[in-house]
């Protein structure tokens, strides 16, 4: 009897040792998400998945409740991470630098963060761009928990047709395309090649019809720069339209930079709407 007081004993020590307590299953339903892997010894407790819905995102470098925010709508998830009893607690330092450092090695770019010890309100706002879609993050920790909300946005295809221009050109007399350049070039993205094409076919098929090009910046930057900038990629669209076959005295080209906003310049969705090409009909 005593040997097995004694093995009793140990058998119910060594379940009690931290180090060898099982880890507490996930929530039912709940499991990470692609792009991220769990810290260490955290298990989900609670998690949220919608088909659809909008999150707003902090993107200024402030923790206040008037701290500028953008509303990302799409897929959305969020999973709250909770560390096993009897294991020693990471800082939400710790945490922070996990995720910044998650971030990087998946090509994400960090839009804002505060990160401080003994501030509860730290967070990362991060967003990503891949096989068109736009992924927005939210990473906040406090030890014990941390908690992400991510919401997956489909990029929309742009997929104007050249009688479909035609039309908003005698409708309108203009019509707003998002033609894509490299960060603070004049290159047009390859993506944005397919628009070139049918403000080609437009051109091409109605000989007598002249317009021009009008590049239009968001307020990011000087305004003498935008102007620049602006001007720049409205001649590189001429340019393009030119390589392809229609007579340089159909177009005509100016650069706006930041002065015709049809937008709110505060939010990143008005800056998205501000940064555009116009087609003008002449």
């Amino acid at each position: 009897m005593k040997h097995l007081r004694i093995a009793g004993f140990i058998f119910a020590a060594l379940l009690a040792m931290p180090s060898l307590r099982a880890q507490e299953p996930d929530a039912e339903g709940c499991r990470d998400h692609p792009m991220f892997n769990r810290m260490p010894k955290f298990y989900i407790n609670e998690c949220v998945n919608k088909e659809f819905d909008a999150y707003k995102f902090i993107v200024e470098n402030s923790s206040e409740d008037r701290a500028k925010r953008t509303t990302v709508e799409g897929k959305y998830y969020e999973l709250s991470y909770r560390l096993n009893e009897g294991v020693p607690e990471p800082s939400a330092l710790q945490i922070f630098r996990n995720f910044e450092n998650a971030l990087k090695q998946a090509h994400a770019t960090i839009v804002a963060k505060v990160v401080e010890t003994n501030n509860s309100y730290s967070f990362i706002t991060a967003k990503g761009v891949g096989n068109g879609i736009e992924t927005w993050v939210n990473v906040n920790a406090s030890g014990p928990e941390y908690q992400l909300v991510i919401v997956e946005k489909q990029l929309m295809e742009q997929v104007i047709k050249a009688d479909e221009m035609l039309k908003a050109l005698n409708d309108s007399g203009f019509i707003a395309l998002n033609i894509l350049f490299d960060t603070a070039k004049s290159t047009i993205k390859p993506e944005s090649l397919p628009l070139i094409d049918q403000i080609y076919e437009m051109l091409q098929a109605n000989p007598a019809l002249k317009v021009s090009i009008e590049g239009h910046t968001d307020s990011t930057g000087t305004p003498a720069g935008n102007k620049t900038l602006s001007n720049s990629r409205a001649k590189a669209v001429v340019a393009a339209l030119v390589a392809k076959g229609i007579a340089q005295d159909r177009l005509s080209f100016v650069g706006w930079g930041q002065d015709k906003p049809v937008a709110d310049n505060r939010t990143e969705e008005g800056k998205a709407k501000n940064r555009r090409v116009e087609i003008v009909k002449k």
